[in-house]
This record gives C-alpha cells, sequence and structure tokens, in this order.
C-alpha cells in the first residue's frame, strides 16, 4: 500500500511538472520569442517540429533497448515497454510528418516533397505501424513479441538515416541550426523548453501506457486462471 501511495504521488507530481513546463513552453512560442524575419509566423510549428522529432527518436531508442533486452529474457516487462514506447513514437512521428508538411507549404510552396529526409521520415512511421501490427495479430502472444522485436531492432537503423539524410545526401531541408550556432537567445531558450516539455510528456505517456498495459496483462491472466478453475 506504502509503495502504491509512493507511486501515485509520483505520477501526480510528473504530471504536474509536465502541465506546468508544457504551459511554459506554449507561453515562450506564443509570446515570448520573437517572429521569425525570413519565413514569419510560420516558422513557430519549428518549436513543436524538433521536440517531436527528438522524442520519436528517443521512443524508437527504447523500442531496441527493450527489443534487445526481451529476446535476451524472454520477459515480457520489457516487451510491453517497447510496445508501449512503439505507440507513442508512431504518434509523434505521425505529428512530425503533420507539423512538416505544415511547414512545408508556405517555405516549399507544396505540401510534400519526395525530400530525402521527408521519405526517410514516412519509411521509419510504416516501420513502427508494421511493429504494432504484428505485436498485435500474431496468433501467440510470444511469438507477436519475437517478431516485434526483430523489427524494432532491425527497424532503428532507420533512424540515423532520418538524422543524418541533410548530411548524406542534397536535401531541401533546413540544416540544424542548434549545433551550427544559428540559434541564440530568446529562440534558443525556447527551444530548449520545448524539448523538455516533450520528453517529460513521453516519459508521463509511457508510464501511463506501460502500466495500462502491465495491469491488462494480469487481468487476462487472472482471467484465464479463473477459467481453468471453472
Amino acid at each position: 500500500m506504502k509503495s502504491l501511495k509512493q507511486n501515485a504521488r509520483f505520477m501526480n507530481g510528473l504530471l504536474g511538472f509536465t502541465f506546468l513546463t508544457m504551459l511554459a513552453a506554449q507561453f515562450l512560442i506564443f509570446v515570448y520569442v520573437p517572429t521569425e524575419r525570413t519565413m514569419g509566423v510560420v516558422q513557430r510549428i519549428f518549436y513543436f517540429h524538433v521536440p517531436l522529432a527528438w522524442n520519436a527518436f528517443l521512443a524508437f531508442a527504447v523500442v531496441f533497448v527493450c527489443s534487445i533486452l526481451y529476446l535476451r529474457s524472454r520477459d515480457m516487462k520489457w516487451d510491453r515497454l517497447a510496445r508501449s514506447s512503439a505507440e507513442i513514437g508512431l504518434l509523434f512521428t505521425s505529428l512530425v510528418l503533420i507539423t512538416g508538411t505544415i511547414w512545408d507549404k508556405p517555405a516549399w510552396g507544396t505540401w510534400w516533397t519526395w525530400d530525402p529526409r521527408l521519405t526517410a521520415t514516412l519509411i521509419l512511421w510504416f516501420i513502427y505501424l508494421a511493429y504494432l501490427f504484428v505485436s498485435a495479430y500474431a496468433m501467440e502472444e510470444s511469438q507477436g513479441a519475437r517478431y516485434a522485436a526483430v523489427i524494432g531492432i532491425i527497424g532503428f537503423l532507420d533512424v540515423p538515416i532520418v538524422a543524418l539524410a541533410i548530411v548524406l545526401w542534397q536535401t531541401q531541408h533546413p540544416s540544424p541550426l542548434i549545433f551550427e550556432g544559428g540559434l541564440t537567445g530568446s529562440m534558443l531558450l525556447t527551444l530548449i523548453v520545448c524539448i523538455i516539455a516533450f520528453t517529460l510528456l513521453y516519459l508521463s505517456l509511457l508510464i501511463l501506457r506501460n502500466s495500462l498495459r502491465r495491469d491488462t496483462d494480469e487481468i487476462k491472466k487472472l482471467k484465464h486462471y479463473m477459467d481453468e478453475r471453472n
């Protein structure tokens, strides 16, 4: 009981801090940071787009690590954590693609172009969609976990391709300004706060989704036990 109360306090504290950090991020985006002179108001999408992409990569890195741990141990807790992270990563990747296309229209004059980074990101989205389909619709749970783990490991190879696409190929996608010193002052502060806020959001969603999946598995085991007794 004490452990449950501690977990509840921790979760409430994390959710509260995440909420406050997200509010601070929205204030910085829409009130504090100046409008970029070249692209105008639409550039503010940048402060959503980049943190979403960062956390999608983080989510798939968690899938990668947990998939390896599952194949080594066959412990379903690693499969649960990997699937939970994959769901959130797929959600964030979807938002990356959506915010990217909204940004593309005024910047490039089109909603979509087969730019190497955009194409690699779309492939990444399909890989983890396949991951979730395999884990959900396999004939046996353990079989689905094994196949999904293999996809989670191999699929992660696309993450560095997405990250390095602007270096490996000629691309319309802007270079990483944060590493080139192109962001300073209020713009850099806003981006850092947004990355922190979205990372906290990812962690909150991961804990909640994994907890829900664990409880669901426990209910299934209990139901199976009761069916056997009857």
